[in-house]
């Protein structure tokens, strides 16, 4: 690349005119972002579109543009923007900041109102020693010099405002690093953990690939509650979850809507509820004679994976899974196996709603093994509840770039507050005889706020007058 063309690329990279472009390309990019579902909830979007517009939205990773790689481009390239144009800027900042005019300069008093000169009484060293040492109060550094004209100082303070451009640069440099780090190296996720029960696999959002995430601790839902209102509606939801390590509690806490917890960096926000099949079902078996007699027995709650004895000594049987809509469509069913004193043992679901069932689906489909409840006669089961838990729905996310973001937010308000409200002030001072009086003479300017500095001026004019009165 010729010098020409680095000249060209570095003055198109400080151009404030390439800021506008990309703040205006993000902006719309957001807006897109907002009324395009993004992750879990763009399935429903893409079936009301056309495949051909579903391939172009899904090409173009706009059901997670956030995590695109045109997106993360953008912001890219407006932090090498910034960067730029703070290098670009910074050496004539510098200057400034290190300059020191000289004190017996004319520009600043030319057109000086009268009400800044003021004319006192006494000897002239004796009047420049008594205005030195009240400026040297008043501002952060002073120059004298003596000439045949007479005594001049200069005073400023405030020098550090010049770099308060430098520190909303950085802060917006913070939040853009601190976005992209949490866009590539975070993640969003989500879990449901049964009451009673830990994980440690959580499934990721917006991910094609590795759509479950294996996390380095487990966490357990040791309680949930749930309070209600008169009419139904949920009021409050709350988990009591405990991290534990290597099967060692390390931490517990308690999440409710908007008061997350969180553990090596990964924070769970409590999202949703429902119900699980539990341990626990209500069972009972009918026996049928040789001579078509049928005798109820009463039902029992049966545990699952507890082996019980089947009515007569028999045999014995077990729960082996349970299931509240078995199939997506077909209600609370439990597996039972039955292992009879003679022959061999049989694995069949109890369905709780047969007789509806029957009405919905084929008698062949219900005639098979799989669901004949009598398989094992003389003895029929019958299912008469299933019994719930509750189970805790978490949103998981880990925001590595979450300090950089904060560090950025406390950085722009600095910079605002400075940028607003502090000014580099610079301020002479002219000490001259007139006669038998001699004559003081005060100037200043300051990068902000004019006006504040005239009313600042003439206070420290009053002022100066006051130390001769």
């Amino acid at each position: 690349m010729t010098n020409k063309d680095s000249n060209i690329l570095w003055e198109t990279l400080s151009s404030v005119k390439l800021i506008l472009v990309l703040l205006i390309l993000l902006a719309a990019t957001s807006i897109i972002g907002t009324i395009i579902p993004q992750g879990d909830t763009a399935a429903s979007f893409a079936r009301d579109i056309s495949p051909a517009m579903n391939r172009v939205f899904a090409t173009l990773q706009l059901y997670d543009m956030y995590h695109s790689f045109w997106f993360r481009g953008l912001i890219g390239l407006l932090t090498l923007n910034l960067v730029v144009c703070s290098i670009n800027r910074f050496p004539g900042t510098m200057k400034r900041f290190n300059s020191f005019p000289k004190p017996d300069r004319v520009g600043p008093f030319r057109d000086l109102p009268e009400q800044r000169t003021i004319l006192v009484t006494g000897d002239l060293s004796d009047v420049a020693g008594r205005v030195g040492k009240k400026i040297a109060s008043l501002f952060s550094r002073m120059e004298k010099k003596q000439t045949e004209q007479g005594i001049f100082f200069y005073a400023d303070k405030g020098r550090y405002s010049l770099f308060a451009v430098y520190l909303v640069h950085s802060s917006v440099l913070f939040i853009l690093i601190g976005s992209i780090i949490g866009s590539i190296l975070g993640f969003e996720g989500f879990v449901n953990i049964p009451e009673g029960e830990a994980t440690n696999t959580i499934e990721i959002r917006g991910k094609n690939v590795n759509s479950r995430l294996d996390l380095d601790f487990s966490v357990k839902c040791k309680n949930f509650n749930v309070e209600f209102y008169e009419n139904g509606t949920p009021k409050e939801f709350r988990s009591e979850l405990s991290f534990e390590v290597n099967g060692e509690t390390q931490k517990e806490a308690q999440v409710i809507v908007n008061r997350p917890a969180s553990f090596q960096g990964i924070s769970f926000y409590q999202s949703s509820y429902g119900t699980v099949p539990g341990t626990h079902a209500l069972l009972s078996v009918s026996e049928k004679s040789e001579d078509g007699i049928i005798t109820e027995h009463a039902a029992s709650e049966i545990k699952t994976g507890t082996i019980y004895p089947l009515p007569n000594g028999d045999g014995q049987f077990q729960i082996e899974a349970m299931d509240d809509n078995f199939k997506g469509m077909m209600g609370p069913a439990v597996q039972v196996t039955v292992m009879p004193m003679s022959g061999e043992k049989v694995t069949f679901w109890v369905l709780s709603n047969m007789e509806m069932l029957k009405q919905r689906f084929p008698p062949e489909m219900l005639a098979s093994d799989m669901f004949n409840m009598s398989a094992s006669a003389p003895y029929t089961f019958h299912l008469k509840e299933l019994g719930s838990r509750f189970y805790t729905g978490l949103q998981v996310n880990r925001d590595p770039g979450v300090g950089f973001v904060w560090a950025g937010f406390i950085l722009i308000l600095i910079g605002l507050f400075t940028a607003f409200f502090a000014s580099f002030k610079r301020v002479w001072i002219r000490i001259t005889p007139d006669g038998e009086e001699i004559r003081i003479s005060v100037a200043g300017r300051a990068s902000k706020n004019p006006i504040a500095m005239e009313r600042e001026l003439g206070q420290l004019t009053r002022r100066l007058g006051k130390l001769f009165q």
